[in-house]
């Protein structure tokens, strides 16, 4: 399979699709770390107060809000000799595992402001390299395969070097960081694994942005106008229905990336390194479910399969709630990995039909502009993340990890269960009241 790209005198050259989905193999490692280990890092061994960590998460919302569309429409105004996209993508990759080795690099003499300092900078700067390097990673998506049917295959591709990445970045992750290189009270573990990351990662956004050839007929000479181009994506409700329900689906999995590690250690009360068990067999259920979801898009499309995710990925909670054990934790994270997959399947298919829509009604490329619109659906999960660990202080009396409160097992089974399970749901509801471009009836209203 390859990415059909139109060149001079018309005619047709592809891309083996791979080039262009091992980018995700690259973006998947250092910002899954970050969100899989930085309450541990940071709150638990660091001493961060819960209260702060909020703070800055929703700060950074408010920030992201604003520099994510801004980096989008640069993109899409961008014309150079190595077209639209590449620039955005080498800058990025550079910003991000520089950003990212920062991030775990954390004096443990910082305390207080400094400590808060510390984690807001680097925090920022990791996910603003993230934000430009996915939003012009995913705007390639739909340029490089017009139909949906080879849009699945290179999404279910991309989606598989995720899944291979998370490997890496949540899975084996505690046992490099608390047992190979270090301890479960001490922070070296996470800078040298870290190290080793940023150069595995560097080098994958780096070939990938430097392989992908994009299509010429993309870069019209008209660019579109910043302000003009935001408000008409804002005054779309698809737009607004579409953005929520991802988040929906965004948020539950950054609650349980972020808490996983915490749940096992207070709630199961095992040592952290036993997350590899739990988050590897997540990994492996997730992997086969999206060869199988896919084959199912294909046959059925992508929304049907997308709604029904919604579904899997919510009662996937109740069990993980109720669990007492490894094993059972286990199993129960395999339901929830099935849903997940539906949805790793289908959630970008969905975003790409509206790409599709807009080009076709307003005769312009600004793909790069409405994917950074929608992410900053993504980085709302990290606010709601803050809230939600701040409300653990308020009910249990977990503030961090040196005053963890009475109960920090329960509060963590809140944390990863029970908010993810709410906000799932809030997802199953929404998928079923909106209705996507080229769904029946084909009247159907998109704005």
């Amino acid at each position: 399979m390859g990415g059909v790209l139109r060149e001079g005198g018309g005619q047709t050259r592809r891309m083996p699709v791979w080039r262009y989905s091992i980018g995700m193999f690259g973006m998947s490692i250092p910002i899954n770390m970050i969100r899989g280990s930085m309450l541990l890092f940071y709150v638990d061994i660091l001493g961060l107060d819960v209260r702060a960590y909020g703070v800055v998460m929703t700060v950074y919302a408010l920030i992201d809000a604003i520099d994510n569309p801004i980096l989008g429409h640069l993109s899409d105004r961008t014309r150079t000799r190595w077209g639209r996209r590449r620039p955005w993508l080498v800058v990025g990759a550079v910003i991000l595992t520089a950003a990212f080795v920062g991030f775990f690099s954390a004096p443990t003499s910082l305390e207080g402001l400094g400590l808060v300092a510390w984690f807001a900078f680097f925090a920022i700067m990791c996910e603003a390299a993230d934000s430009m390097y996915s939003a012009n990673y995913g705007a390639l998506l739909p340029e490089l395969f017009p139909r949906e049917r080879d849009r699945a295959g290179a999404n279910a591709l991309r989606q598989g070097f995720q899944l291979s990445a998370l490997v890496l970045s949540l899975a084996v992750t505690p046992l490099l960081t608390t047992q190979v290189f270090g301890t479960e009270d001490t922070t070296v573990g996470f800078t040298t694994t870290a190290r080793i990351y940023a150069v595995i990662a560097f080098t994958v956004l780096i070939f990938m942005a430097l392989s992908v050839r994009e299509n010429p007929a993309h870069s019209t000479p008209e660019r579109s106008r910043f302000l003009p181009g935001l408000l008409a994506i804002l005054r779309t409700k698809l737009f607004w229905q579409v953005g929520v329900a991802s988040m929906c689906y965004l948020a539950p999995l950054a609650l349980v990336l972020a808490g996983v590690q915490l749940y096992v250690k207070y709630a199961l009360g095992l040592p952290v390194a036993n997350a590899l068990t739990i988050q590897g067999v997540v990994i492996l259920v997730a992997a086969g479910g999206l060869a199988l979801w896919t084959r199912v898009v294909r046959r059925r499309g992508a929304p049907a399969v997308w709604r029904l995710a919604f579904v899997f990925l919510a009662i996937g909670f109740i069990p993980l709630f109720l669990a007492h054990s490894l094993l059972t934790a286990t199993l129960s994270g395999g339901v929830v990995a099935i849903g997940w997959s539906g949805l790793l399947a289908t959630n970008d298919l969905i975003q790409a039909r509206l790409l599709d829509h807009d080009a076709t009604v307003t005769g312009e490329h600004r793909e790069a502009l409405f994917l950074s619109a929608f992410g900053f659906f993504s980085r709302v999960t990290g606010a709601l993340n803050g809230v939600a660990l701040a409300a653990l202080g308020a009910l249990f009396g977990y503030w961090s990890g040196a005053n963890p409160g009475p109960n920090p097992g329960l509060a963590f089974r809140v944390y990863l269960c029970v908010f993810p399970f709410a906000i799932a749901m809030g997802g199953v509801v929404l998928s079923r009241l909106i209705r996507l471009p080229g769904e029946e009836p084909a009247t159907a209203p998109v704005s």
